[in-house]
């Protein structure tokens, strides 16, 4: 592998640890539920936290600020005003968006690509490397010089020496 493509390789592997570790960025404003009740307040941003947003895929419903999300905010503030529990609206949430809106997906068949996908990955990547590696230092020298080259080059090695002698 040449240089410039081991630290192009270095970065792509250091930079979303950084941006991670970093923290991505300032904290979104905090969603108002309109509860008055302290413990209808706590249920509801308990909830949101551990609701997928669908269109940013990687916040939850508590920190987006997608339109989508909004709604879903509404939906929920609208189903706890009802009286209904949080796992009946999870239940509807899942029956209508599917598993995904659940920030830890039950472990079942059609899940288990998001459980364990990431783990394939990352052992895939280190297979490649050890596997390029390996090959990098098992290559063999380049060819020696045949014989008759290399008496040739022994002559000619003789001859400079015995005239930088004179």
């Amino acid at each position: 592998m040449k240089a410039p493509s081991a630290w192009l390789l270095a970065l792509l592997l250091v930079a979303p640890a950084a941006h991670a570790a970093t923290g991505g960025g300032p904290p979104p404003p905090t969603p108002t539920s309109g509860f008055t009740n302290p413990k209808e307040d706590a249920r509801y941003h308990a909830l949101l936290k551990n609701l997928r947003c669908l269109v940013c895929q990687n916040e939850s419903l508590q920190d987006s600020q997608a339109g989508l999300a909004q709604d879903l905010r509404r939906e929920v503030r609208e189903q706890m005003r009802a009286g209904k529990s949080n796992p009946d609206i999870v239940k509807y949430l899942v029956s209508r968006y599917g598993d995904f809106v659940l920030y830890r997906p039950p472990l079942m068949g059609t899940t288990y690509l998001l459980w364990f996908g990431p783990f394939l990955v990352l052992i895939a990547g280190i297979v490649a490397l050890f596997v390029l590696l390996r090959r990098r230092t098992r290559r063999p020298d380049p060819d020696p010089l045949p014989a008759p080259e290399r008496r040739r080059l022994a002559a000619l090695l003789r001859e400079r020496e015995e005239g930088s002698k004179r």
